[in-house]
């Protein structure tokens, strides 16, 4: 058998949707990891300059890190089963509209199509090919004039895990020089690395988006920084 040859084009369109949908994946691992180590980073630098007692700072530091992963999880199995219930219900609203207001949503695809560059006997062609079926007419007014791409099945459940886990491990990186070194060597040693992570996190998601990596991953690293020192001051204003 022949081997399908593809256009240079259309290599570049599979490779851009490969790509952005990698890029898909990492927000969410970056959103819950980035997320989690915050947090955490900062409740446990509050906590270590509140007290010497690492055992105190350790179990806070492991029980916010569960409650930050379930918390994170949550929110973005509900936000994605919101985004996807809204989707079904504009469809249903589309779907009700083709069925009792026809021509009114025949002159919208028309429009829709006048502003793509369609004249004439082209528009007209286009507009009766999209609207012979109403199906494909359905995901024309989905697509086209509400942009809403119809959602991946078990979307919410997916981001959920990815999100879960990702703040699972971000809030466990500030734990671990707890077990290891004294509270006040422990608390610079956790935010040092954080700092680093957070720093190569940035970079990594400037390399598969768009932006300079230098900048992505110093914005993050500051922001994830000043975060956590709020934790600190916090901690210091409340020291007994």
């Amino acid at each position: 058998m022949q081997e399908l040859e593809l256009s240079p084009a259309l290599k570049k369109h599979w490779e851009t949707n490969e790509k952005n949908n990698k890029a898909g994946s990492l927000r969410e691992v970056i959103l819950g990891g980035q997320d989690g180590l915050v947090n955490v980073l900062g409740l446990m630098l509050g906590v270590a300059s509140a007290t010497n007692d690492s055992r105190i700072v350790i179990v806070a530091g492991i029980a916010a890190a569960f409650a930050e992963s379930v918390a994170m999880a949550a929110v973005a199995y509900t936000s994605g089963k919101a985004e996807r219930d809204y989707y079904y219900s504009e469809r249903e609203r589309e779907k009700l509209e083709i069925e009792e207001l026809p021509e009114i949503e025949r002159e919208e695809i028309k429009v829709l199509y006048m502003r793509k560059g369609f004249t004439g006997d082209e528009l007209e062609l286009a507009v009766n090919a999209i609207c012979r079926n109403k199906e494909k007419w359905l995901e024309t007014m989905m697509t086209e004039e509400l942009g809403m791409g119809k959602p991946e099945e078990g979307k919410p459940t997916k981001d959920a895990i990815i999100v879960g886990i990702s703040s699972l491990i971000g809030s466990f990186i500030p734990v671990i020089p707890f077990f290891i070194l004294n509270v006040s060597a422990a608390m610079w040693t956790a935010l040092g690395i954080s700092i680093a992570i957070l720093f190569v996190a940035g970079s990594i998601k400037a390399k598969l988006t768009i932006g300079d990596w230098k900048k992505e991953g110093l914005e993050m690293a500051i922001i994830g920084t000043v975060s956590a020192l709020i934790g600190y001051v916090v901690g210091s204003l409340l020291k007994v």
